[in-house]
């Protein structure tokens, strides 16, 4: 019998081999498609074969009932690799999973309330219709983008507009259960995370130029959705800067005489008379208006746009703040 029939067969995406015997299929039972799992004896086993060393990467453990399984690594900092291991409506309720490596895995549908998370790495893995009630859930790593994101921008870059709108959909709905079940455990930081994302996704939904994603897009650049007041900060001090570069050009009015950028002036006038335009732009934003500076010409409009702006902006920054302070 030579080496292929020998050992499983399975090989990941990252070239990991099971070195494990390999039974008629090829695979061993734990990479073995065909073999049901849903036994009794599974969870034991499972335990066995994890503690012993066993490759547990991309094992199929479909439906598989691992209710309060311990897959704790306690004689390691490293927690056991599950990396591309299929865990479709696997039951794990209640199991230990602390510092799991579940990376490019699937969890769809698994049952996992009550389940212990922390610090599980959930990167690139599909979490459509996991259910979290009571689950732990703090400090674990989903990525920058969770597995449906990634896929639904794959087929909008090919301009196939109906699958990425089903994965957007997906992505909203996995962003929205997770996003819930934060608020529950009174994760609040990760739910404000979450709330952006689900909110981000549901705008990509909408057609590219309509009025409803564009004015989504102004709220999450200016508010991140309400969960980001420093960035309200930032923009109003860019916009301030702005408006005082463009009151240094179109003039102002300074104890009644008549100022504007000169090139025939030195840089340093030039740059005191930026530096009074700032104060003024700062005065108009948040809208004391002192009555030293006044705008002349075109800069009367500029400062116009710029008092409604600020009024408006403030407004905006203190709704974000207190919502944030009193959760």
């Amino acid at each position: 019998m030579n080496d292929s029939t020998q050992h499983c067969q399975y090989q990941d995406p990252e070239h990991f081999h099971c070195s494990s015997d390999a039974n008629e299929s090829g695979y061993c039972y734990w990479h073995d498609k065909t073999l049901d799992k849903s036994g009794d004896k599974v969870k034991e086993d499972l335990e066995a074969y994890a503690k012993s060393g066993g490759m547990l990467r991309g094992i199929c453990l479909v439906r598989a009932q691992l209710s309060n399984v311990d897959l704790v690594n306690h004689n390691n900092k490293q927690g056991y690799d599950f990396s591309y291991a299929d865990l479709y409506h696997a039951d794990l309720t209640g199991a230990h999973l602390f510092n799991i490596n579940l990376a490019n895995a699937s969890l769809m549908k698994a049952d996992l309330r009550e389940a212990h998370l922390n610090y599980a790495n959930l990167t690139n893995v599909n979490l459509l219709g996991v259910k979290w009630a009571g689950s732990k859930i703090e400090n674990i790593s989903i990525g920058k983008r969770i597995k449906q994101e990634i896929l639904a921008k794959k087929f909008s870059r090919n301009k196939n507009k109906q699958q990425a709108n089903d994965y957007f959909q997906q992505s909203e709905e996995i962003y929205r259960d997770l996003r819930k079940h934060a608020e529950q455990e009174g994760i609040f930081t990760l739910s404000g995370k979450f709330i952006q994302k689900e909110l981000t996704m549901r705008r990509l939904q909408l057609p590219r130029f309509s009025a409803k994603r564009v004015s989504s897009k102004i709220v999450e650049l200016f508010s991140g959705y309400g969960e980001s007041p420093l960035r309200i900060i930032g923009i109003s001090m860019l916009f301030i800067l702005l408006c005082a570069g463009i009151y240094t050009f179109t003039g102002v009015s300074i104890d009644g005489q008549f100022h504007i950028y000169d090139n025939q002036a030195s840089l340093y006038n030039n740059f005191l008379l930026f530096i009074s335009c700032l104060y003024y732009s700062v005065v108009t934003f948040t809208t004391l208006g002192y009555g030293d500076i006044t705008p002349m010409g075109v800069s009367r409009a500029i400062a116009a746009i710029e008092a409604f702006t600020g009024s408006f902006t403030i407004a905006l920054f203190v709704v974000v703040f207190v919502k944030k302070m009193t959760r």
